[in-house]
């Protein structure tokens, strides 16, 4: 139970239908509803909109590496995820939790154990309602959960790294992001000093949305150190 009194909501993004139904007994005996996805790509979309209060994911999907999985709900939303995997190597552990996953659980399982970590994590982390995996700012909307941007309904086509700039700024909104993070987040520690991959990529972004450097409705700059999002 949340501390509403409501079930738990979980998310459980696994592709083998018998686990699926394995958790589902187990999860719904403790009192929890259940979502399913089958797919790393539904699974997100589902974390996107359907809130889950957890997500229990399994790294082995058949479109997607589950630390990607991870990877992209952490853009914007921070809802506790506990891996569920026969991957029992420390190496794929760490980078798990590395990627943004809070516990790691090796199958097979015990289901009191699984249970617990469950009410640990929920307990530990304020429920992931008040999240939006949207950013609106006028006419301009960047979905961090689909990794699509819309100016005025109409779809604006970036390059990975110009989407990987605009939505890092879309999820710091309204602060200064610095010269060094955005290079660091985007193009490695390596290239903290290559301003100028950041000032081409920020001049394309303005260009595909009618942004005017002079007088910009979007992207604010703060001159030497960094930008922000209007």
């Amino acid at each position: 139970m949340t501390e509403s009194g409501q079930a738990l909501r979980v998310l459980v993004v696994e592709d083998e239908a018998p686990i699926r139904r394995f958790l589902g007994i187990i999860l719904g005996s403790a009192g929890m509803t259940v979502e399913e996805a089958a797919r790393g790509r539904e699974g997100i979309e589902r974390a996107a909109t359907s809130a889950p209060d957890v997500v229990i994911l399994d790294l082995g999907l058949p479109d997607m590496d589950g630390k990607a999985v991870v990877a992209a709900i952490r853009e914007w939303s921070q809802v506790p995820i506990l891996i569920l995997s026969v991957r029992d190597g420390e190496g794929e552990k760490i980078a798990a939790l590395d990627a943004g996953a809070d516990d790691y659980v090796t199958k097979p399982f015990a289901a009191g154990e699984l249970l617990a970590r469950l009410r640990a994590l929920t307990r530990s982390r304020r429920p992931a309602t008040a999240e939006s995996p949207a950013v609106a700012i006028g006419s301009l909307v960047i979905d961090l959960a689909r990794r699509a941007v819309t100016l005025e309904g109409a779809e604006v086509k970036l390059t990975r790294k110009e989407y990987d700039v605009l939505a890092l700024l879309a999820r710091h909104q309204g602060r200064l992001v610095t010269h060094r993070q955005l290079l660091a987040t985007i193009w490695g520690p390596a290239h903290v000093e290559d301003t100028h991959y950041l000032r081409i990529a920020v001049g394309h972004i303005r260009d595909k949305l009618g942004d005017d450097a002079a007088d910009p409705r979007f992207i604010l700059t703060e001159p030497g150190v960094g930008y922000r999002l209007a």
